[in-house]
């Protein structure tokens, strides 16, 4: 599918990079072989020189106990099996040998001949092998040194691409798109691989999202025009007619008109609040909750002019708070609503309770069917008309609204 794979290439690099590796390896094993050879043949000749002209004899072959050296003697009688042995504090390496060629007797040893190979002079002292030894971790330190930055350089030019379509993401600011902020990823610089495919899908994610937000901000200018003009219309012809001489039915009639125009603004300013990317930094503002709940009381009072139910007003506190003022008025007049609208005659008080952190609507349930219902939505899609729509305009405002019973009375709470 793709011609080189993010997968190949570093499949390669880590191949590359073991493949330099064993080679720097084996050099500096064979480099230590060679040098260990040289070393052995330089004591060897050194010692030979310093005994010049008597040539020393340091490999000597020994087929009695009595002619080995003294302080092997008593190790030979212990009758040792073929093989090599070494004494370090003589300086000795021995090879034992069996030179019986025929079976020997029951209960016959059979004879042993030995090899001392004197090293004295030959092996390196104690101090120049730590030296040695030095040495080499040196050796083996920097190869690690060597092939763990070898390795970083290959796999880092490996996935470059990676890290680069990463940075240009990273440099996209989310919360505030542009209509141009898919021109920025230039999938086709990436290749066609793995890399370039992700690249072009959020390209085109990114022109998509680009398009939809020009299309809301489109809608939402026009719809502001378009959807208030009419309503402001209508709510002129009403203040005409109400100065107008009625009948009494007109005027039930002119009522119920008004009533509507009112729920249709409130539903038009409520939808285009959700569908708004920025508002003008409203969502800022400072003000206080007490005039918009009692304004929300007034505007849906007409909801309980049929029923015998009080409305409770508890004024704990008198909070001012800081986000979308008209947001929370829809909020507030969402809630107010449900509770009027959902209390039957006779079945009140509705309590309205202001503390300094949040807002309670407290209303009666009606009857059981409302009880099973509430208990079953009061967690997940809520209770009544429109309370998706303040579970979101909360979030937007970074507020809280829950909705729970307590002691069969349905509580609305909203808190900041």
């Amino acid at each position: 599918m793709f011609r080189h794979s993010l997968r190949k290439r570093v499949a390669l690099a880590f191949a590359l990079c073991v493949a330099v590796l064993s080679v720097l390896w084996g050099f500096a094993f064979f480099a230590a072989i060679k040098l260990s050879e040289d070393r052995v043949l330089i004591n060897q000749l050194q010692l030979a020189a310093d005994s010049y002209p008597v040539m020393p004899v340091n490999l000597r072959g020994y087929d009695e106990l009595d002619s080995l050296p003294a302080s092997l003697r008593q190790w030979a009688q212990s009758n040792p099996q073929a093989g090599l042995y070494e004494f370090e504090k003589e300086e000795l390496h021995v090879a034992v040998l069996f030179i019986d060629h025929e079976q020997p007797a029951a209960g016959n040893q059979p004879r042993r001949a030995f090899v001392v190979f004197d090293v004295a002079g030959i092996e390196a002292a104690s101090v120049e092998d730590w030296w040695w030894l030095l040495v080499i971790s040196a050796v083996v330190g920097t190869l690690g040194a060597v092939g763990f930055g070898l390795g970083v350089l290959v796999m880092r030019r490996a996935i470059a691409p990676v890290a680069q379509l990463a940075n240009v993401v990273a440099a996209i600011d989310l919360e505030h798109l542009s209509m141009d902020d898919y021109k920025r990823i230039e999938s086709g610089r990436f290749g066609d691989d793995e890399v370039g495919m992700l690249a072009q899908t959020i390209e085109k994610t990114l022109e998509r999202i680009s398009a939809f937000i020009a299309r809301e901000r489109y809608f939402t200018d026009s719809a502001s025009h378009e959807l208030r003009t009419p309503v402001t219309v209508i709510t002129g012809a009403l203040e005409l007619l109400e100065h107008s001489a009625l009948a009494a039915a007109d005027m039930k009639a002119l009522d119920r008109i008004r009533r509507a125009t009112l729920d249709i603004k409130t539903t038009i300013e409520m939808f285009l609040c959700l569908a708004r990317e920025a508002d003008d930094g409203l969502y800022s503002e400072q003000f206080s909750v007490l005039p918009l709940v009692s304004k929300a009381i007034e505007q849906q009072r007409y909801l309980l002019s049929r029923k015998l139910v009080d409305v409770d007003i508890e004024e704990l506190a008198a909070p001012e708070i800081c986000g979308h003022p008209q947001a929370f008025a829809i909020a507030v007049n969402n809630l107010v609503r449900n509770a009027f609208e959902h209390t039957l005659d006779g079945h009140g008080p509705i309590t309205i309770c202001i503390k300094a952190h949040e807002l309670l609507v407290t209303n009666q349930l009606s009857h059981a069917a409302d009880e099973r219902r509430t208990a079953n939505n009061a967690s997940s899609h809520g209770y009544g008309l429109g309370l998706g729509i303040v579970q979101r305009l909360c979030e937007r405002n970074g507020w809280s609204f829950s909705l729970y019973l307590k002691q069969a009375r349905v509580v609305a709470r909203l808190s900041w």
